[in-house]
């Protein structure tokens, strides 16, 4: 079975995380299924909106800590500097993407998954889900360092510096980090009723209304901050005691 299903259904583009057994933790072959899934939900000029949730009993714990041996000739710090940076890119495209974009999570959403679910438009939570980044505690940094744009600068300092991951859905609605907190048996309804009402609006202005809404921030440095912070990421993750020399 692929680790990343899509389905175009009508206007919405649904693409589901699925590899339960692992908590939906993103590897090397979902990072691929990912980028195709979006390239599909792009091209498709029927589809209006990009729906994000996971298989099995959570969203995602985060992305796979297993990265793989560098090929011949790639030194450990230029195969992990690689790697960090096709993560990078990853969660970015969920922020670039033309099309408004909706995570709908349940169970655990931690880590760069987390980052994923707050670059993308809106986040719908089951009232189940828990959040967090615990990479410092793992002498780890973050990939992308959306949080103090999304939540601001003492809520991100909080829970990126203490590597809390029981942020409950309650407390991650009052952060700003999500939208809407709902019964786990209706995360689908309601997320699926989000899609719809976007969907049935003016597509032009829908994606220009995202792109303004973009340029303001962007304007403001957030590009050049966080690929800054992906370059102090690079250090933490090749000099930490532990980690590669």
């Amino acid at each position: 079975m692929a680790l990343v299903e899509y389905t175009a259904d009508g206007a919405i583009a649904r693409i589901r995380l699925n590899r339960p057994k692992k908590l939906n933790a993103i590897n090397a072959e979902m990072l691929d299924g990912l980028n195709d899934a979006l390239d599909q939900a792009e091209s498709d000029e029927a589809v209006r909106v990009v729906l994000l949730s996971g298989e099995g009993r959570a969203f995602s714990a985060g992305f796979d800590l297993d990265i793989g041996a560098p090929a011949a000739g790639v030194t450990p710090a230029e195969h992990t500097r690689r790697e960090l940076r096709r993560d990078f890119d990853l969660i970015l495209r969920f922020w670039d993407c033309p099309k408004p974009t909706i995570a709908a999570v349940h169970g655990y959403c931690l880590g760069s998954s987390m980052e994923i679910t707050a670059v993308c438009d809106i986040t719908v939570a089951a009232n189940d889900c828990l959040f967090g980044a615990p990479e410092v505690r793992f002498g780890s940094g973050i990939v992308c360092l959306i949080l103090p744009w999304i939540i601001g600068l003492k809520q991100a300092k909080e829970l990126l510096l203490t590597g809390d991951d029981k942020v409950d859905a309650l407390r991650a609605a009052a952060m700003g980090l999500i939208n809407k907190v709902v019964p786990a048996d209706r995360l689908v309804t309601e997320a699926d009723a989000i899609a719809l009402r976007i969907a049935s609006n003016n597509e032009l202005a829908v994606r220009l209304t995202k792109r303004a809404i973009h340029r303001s921030v962007e304007i403001a440095g957030l590009r050049d901050a966080l690929d800054q912070a992906l370059q102090l990421d690079l250090e933490i993750e090749t000099t930490s005691a532990g980690k590669l020399p």
